[in-house]
C-alpha cells in the first residue's frame, strides 16, 4: 500500500473558508487629511509653505542654510556648551560612571567562550 498515492487522489481543499464574495468598498475618500496625533490641526496651503516652517536638524529654507553653515567658521558661530546637568561624553561624567577594567578572569572567560569557567 502506498500511502502518498492515496493523498493524491484526494481532492485539494483549502483551511480557509471565505464567508461570501469579496465586495470592495464603492467609495473610499482620498483627500488629505491631518493624522489624528498630529499637533497641528490644518494642513499647510502648499509644500514651499511647508518647508519654510520645517526644522530637521536645523531650518530647511535654503536661505538660511546659505547664511550660516559655512558661510563663516565654526568659532565665529559662537561658544557651544551643554545644558546645566547634560553630559556629552562619557569622560565627563563622575568617576562613578566610568568604564570598569576587565579581571583576568573575565578576558580569559571571553577568550575561551566561557568553557574557562567550568574547567
Amino acid at each position: 500500500m502506498l500511502p502518498t498515492g492515496r493523498l493524491l487522489q484526494q481532492a485539494r481543499q483549502p483551511l480557509i473558508r471565505f464567508l461570501g464574495k469579496r465586495s470592495p468598498p464603492t467609495h473610499v475618500d482620498h483627500t488629505p487629511h491631518v493624522h489624528p496625533a498630529s499637533p497641528m490641526k490644518s494642513l499647510p496651503d502648499s509644500f514651499a509653505s511647508y518647508r519654510q516652517k520645517a526644522q530637521q536638524h536645523g531650518p530647511l529654507n535654503r536661505r538660511d542654510l546659505s547664511a550660516h553653515v559655512g558661510s563663516k567658521p565654526g568659532a565665529a558661530l559662537g561658544p557651544v556648551k551643554p545644558s546645566p546637568g547634560e553630559f556629552w561624553d562619557r569622560t565627563e561624567l563622575p568617576s562613578r560612571f566610568g568604564r570598569l577594567r576587565w579581571t583576568k578572569a573575565e578576558i580569559e572567560a571571553v577568550e575561551s567562550g566561557g568553557a574557562s569557567l567550568f574547567a
